[in-house]
């Protein structure tokens, strides 16, 4: 196993992937960084020694901003593009937008309200754009909680809302449906920062043209608007299709029953902790199993080791690995166990005067996880004897039911009926330019990936078909794969 104290050589290498990876961002899907980031952990699978790497390709779709601009009553806002917008629909490639002349229409500003309270038919809609999963929330779903420090369990934090889980499409699903032309976002939750980069929701189209303008600059057009205020909003963006890579790195075991070990290699912006850190868990942790079994200590099982591409533009890389490895009842693996890590990240908070302030220990992070009692004991000793404080283990299995399943990259093998332990965060400035290296929590580096790799030993020696809460033989019986 990985050295249990940590090792500064041991994080130095960690954090030296991790400094690669973002020298190639931004490594969006259909990018040079991008390409060159699955080439980067191919190689790095193949100087580890594992027996097969190989490198898939899925069709995906690259939005890219050309022209973003915004005018209330003549007076230029500075802005940002709301990414993915003015999309006609899922498939679609092109230009996009307002077109070159814009848009002009009366501004009406909602706030935090919903869209149907007020009549926005013809007209821009203000809005703010809240985040709506306080860390209470999930209070619900604990099942075990390891926070001897109360960095978790405490009222700021527990209040604190990662910047995933949004007002987004809810609003521009209304605002589209009552016929407004586009949509203005205030970024409330947010940092005075225009790097906020909204995902692809893959199951609402935000089919209106918008942009982003942070707090401070809402409050400033809000004092300035008055009964017939006008915008103009000019956005142009085009959509191409673009290839997505994942990368697939085998060590063969006494069967082919496999431990799957999982993070994304993309990023918008530079990507330290979304995902370099995970990524580099990821080729760590290879080059462990690999050192373990060249030490005389075997595998049972064969470990799969896959970082994915897609994760920003709509995880078709992730849909296609999942039918061909978990639907597919031809296929060569029998995937018995997913531990996906991401985000080994610094906790951040908003300021009161706007800015982003990173504190010295962990964001709150939790293990998602529908697994076996005795799998679901393991975790909990690994967190407990590998010191990831702030950590909670959250029971998803009912989760593994529905269409969304789970808020982490491990989402589709994990709906798809494939038991999974998923270690995510949701700090502040994880879609932000912000993400840089200053913010990994370097300390927990080598306690995380020595968690996991416990986490793999301890997978090893159980039998396969009981490694999930719901037996396999039960789980093949109930729906999988309905993304």
């Amino acid at each position: 196993m990985i050295a249990t104290t940590p090792d500064v050589a041991e994080t130095d290498r960690l954090l030296a992937t991790i400094e690669d990876l973002v020298a190639m961002a931004p490594r969006a899907t259909g990018t040079p960084g991008g390409e060159q980031a699955a080439a980067y952990v191919a190689e790095r699978f193949r100087s580890a020694g594992l027996d097969e790497v190989w490198v898939e390709e899925a069709d995906s779709f690259a939005w890219e901003p050309h022209h973003t601009t915004l005018h209330v009553d003549g007076v230029e806002v500075a802005c940002a593009p709301i990414r993915h917008c003015a999309l006609p629909g899922h498939e679609h490639v092109g230009m996009l937008g307002t077109g070159p002349g814009g848009i002009e229409a009366d501004v009406v500003d909602i706030g935090a309200d919903r869209v149907g309270a007020h009549d926005v038919a013809g007209r821009i809609v203000l809005f703010d754009l809240t985040f709506d999963l306080p860390q209470w929330a999930l209070l619900p779903l604990s099942e075990y909680v390891h926070d001897p420090d109360r960095r978790m369990l405490n009222r700021e934090a527990l209040a604190s809302r990662n910047p995933y889980l949004t007002s987004l499409t809810r609003t521009m699903r209304e605002a589209a449906a009552a016929g407004a032309l586009g949509v203005v976002g205030v970024l409330r939750d947010y940092p005075e920062s225009l790097g906020y980069h909204n995902e692809y929701y893959r199951r609402t189209l935000l089919t209106l043209p918008g942009a982003w303008i942070t707090r401070s600059t809402g409050e400033a057009v809000r004092r300035r608007l008055r009964t017939g205020s006008v915008a103009r909003l000019r956005l142009v963006a085009e959509r191409r299709r673009v290839t997505a890579r994942t990368v697939v790195g085998v060590l063969h075991g006494a069967s082919a029953e496999t431990i799957m070990v999982q993070s994304h290699h993309d990023s918008i912006g530079p990507g330290a902790v979304e995902d370099a850190s995970g990524t580099a868990e990821v080729v760590a942790l290879a080059e462990h199993a690999v050192a373990r079994a060249r030490s005389g200590r075997p595998w049972r099982k064969t470990l799969m080791f896959v970082t994915f591409d897609s994760h920003f533009t709509g995880y078709q890389s992730h849909r296609a690995f999942a039918r061909r490895y978990t639907i597919d009842p031809g296929s060569p693996y029998r995937l018995a166990l997913n531990l996906t890590v991401e985000h080994v990240g610094l906790r951040a908070r908003r300021t009161a005067s706007g800015g982003l302030e990173t504190l010295d220990h962990s964001e709150p992070r939790a293990f998602f996880e529908n697994v076996s009692v005795p799998m679901k004991l393991a975790l909990a000793r690994a967190i407990r004897r590998h010191g990831l404080g702030a950590t909670s283990m959250l029971n998803a299995n009912v989760l593994e039911f529905t269409l969304d399943g789970i808020p982490t990259d491990a989402s589709f093998t994990f709906t798809a009926g494939v038991p999974t332990i998923s270690l995510v965060s949701g700090p502040l400035y994880l879609y932000d330019a912000a993400d840089t290296v200053d913010k990994i929590d370097a300390d927990q580096l080598v306690p995380v990936a020595n968690a996991f790799a416990e986490l793999m030993a301890a997978a090893d020696t159980r039998a396969a078909g009981r490694l999930g809460l719901v037996p396999r033989a039960v789980r093949r019986r109930l729906p999988r794969g309905r993304w």
